[in-house]
């Protein structure tokens, strides 16, 4: 399991971002509060508090290839 904290600003953001994770076969989650939700469900992702950090969290040790297409949207 590889943890790291993202930002979805505009709707654009969350429609490139689900086109990305959809790509990988490993379950990805987001967590904002105390709600969790499925990141490949881009109802899902509109469900959140978009206005602060999502915690991602990415149910695999080689993660390395996605957080490289994701690292736009990475909270450094």
């Amino acid at each position: 399991m590889t943890k790291t904290t993202i930002r979805l600003v505009e709707i654009n953001d969350v429609k490139d971002f689900v086109n990305i994770v959809m790509k990988y076969d490993y379950d990805i989650d987001l967590i904002s509060g105390r709600y969790a939700v499925d990141a490949k469900s881009i109802m899902g992702i509109f469900s959140l508090d978009l206005s602060r950090p999502i915690e991602l969290t990415a149910h695999t040790d080689d993660a390395d290839a996605f957080f490289k297409e994701i690292d736009k949207y990475i909270v450094k």
